[in-house]
């Protein structure tokens, strides 16, 4: 029996697909969504302006838009994945001549009706084109040198148009989610010793470069590792944020202080309160309860992604799913590290809960592709 034959006879077709979706999936992302319209809906004192209402517009249009890739075969998504990392290289290079500038960086294109920021599209282009090429390569091949290389250069170019914007956060993430996607193709251990030992010495490097005239990052860079490894050291100035954050989290105790009674919040002592930092907010007026409930969430959302990819028998897809997976957990992981003071604060924004457009769109259309190679599992 041929491919085309078989999927004919056991795949899901027209509107029998959306019986095939993974609904409990979607109960959850929307479950995590509400809790960003909740929290924003306090931090703006009990409006649904400026924050709320358009989360909620862009959450539905992202429901929308993850139902019709979800609807589309998943063989088609593996064939777009090359042109879906170039396009995604494309609109970096966009932004290094004509981004826009917002808060001392240029990480954004203008499109009018919204601004674009490519790097979250690249997190997950990039994701797409490591999958297909492991998918393509012989397994046998998966660990000898010449093949190891070119997906090393894959991570990387995106990484350096992003680094040169500079977003250090979203840059990690993105060398994190590559080498775990090596990792989970198959790529022996060695090479993995071997860029740890490399990183290891990058980091010396860069503390060695500091005040000299090749330094390697950027002086507000150098505060942001100086506040984590001390915030009292100036905590009206490069401190201010983590020192306000645990402030925040601190007060909250067990149960919170109640809804839209967060003292730091409300009194603007939290700053980013509706992005960045919105953990600490739920943190304060939910307390320990509120804050392990939503990771209870990420964490099953997380679960449901292993799950999908365990039962799938398709290379392409397994690894899509894991790799989305992975990433969807370096976002919640490094975020909730950051503003809890066990991580450098590198802007990475909470998914689904942080108030913005391009990382919620994005991260949706993922989620498209998670319950497309779900309904598509049988090819």
């Amino acid at each position: 029996m041929s491919y085309l034959e078989y999927n004919t006879k056991t795949a899901p077709t027209g509107w029998r697909k959306v019986l095939h979706l993974n609904w409990p999936l979607v109960v959850l992302l929307t479950a995590v969504a509400s809790v960003g319209f909740l929290m924003l809906y306090s931090v703006a004192g009990g409006s649904f302006s400026p924050w709320a209402e358009p989360q909620m517009k862009r959450y539905a249009l992202g429901l929308a838009i993850m139902f019709l890739v979800a609807m589309v075969p998943i063989w088609f998504w593996r064939n777009m994945a090359f042109v879906a990392y170039l396009v995604g290289l494309a609109l970096l290079l966009a932004v290094e001549f004509f981004g826009s500038v917002g808060m001392g960086a240029q990480r954004w294109i203008d499109l009018g009706f919204m601004r674009l920021q490519p790097s979250e599209l690249m997190k997950i282009s990039m994701v797409m084109m490591l999958a297909a090429y492991y998918d393509w390569l012989p397994l046998k091949k998966t660990s000898r040198p010449l093949w190891v290389l070119l997906p090393i250069v894959l991570i990387l170019l995106p990484t350096g148009l992003v680094i040169s914007q500079p977003d250090l956060g979203t840059a990690i993430l993105l060398l994190t989610a590559g080498g775990l996607m090596m990792f989970l193709a198959g790529v022996h251990w060695a090479y993995f010793a071997t860029v740890i030992a490399g990183g290891a010495a990058g980091i010396w490097a860069v503390f060695q470069s500091r005040g000299t005239d090749w330094q390697l990052l950027k002086d507000y860079q150098f505060r942001r590792i100086d506040t984590f490894l001390d915030p009292s050291s100036d905590p009206l100035g490069a401190g201010y944020h983590i020192t306000q954050a645990k402030i925040a989290m601190g007060s909250g105790g067990w149960t919170g202080r109640g809804f839209m009674q967060g003292t730091q919040s409300r009194l603007n002592f939290l700053p980013e309160k509706h992005t960045d930092f919105i953990f600490n907010t739920l943190a304060e007026e939910f307390g320990f309860v509120g804050g392990i409930s939503l990771l209870v969430l990420y964490v099953l959302v997380l679960v449901f992604c292993i799950f999908a990819a365990i039962q799938n028998k398709d290379r392409f897809s397994s690894l899509l799913i894991l790799g989305i997976g992975l990433t969807f957990f370096l976002f919640f992981a490094v975020n909730m590290s950051m503003v809890m003071g066990l991580a450098p604060v590198v802007g990475v924004p909470l998914p689904l809960v942080s108030y913005g457009g391009s990382a919620m769109l994005v991260l949706m259309v993922a989620f498209g592709l998670v319950q497309s190679a779900h309904i598509h599992r049988h090819r």
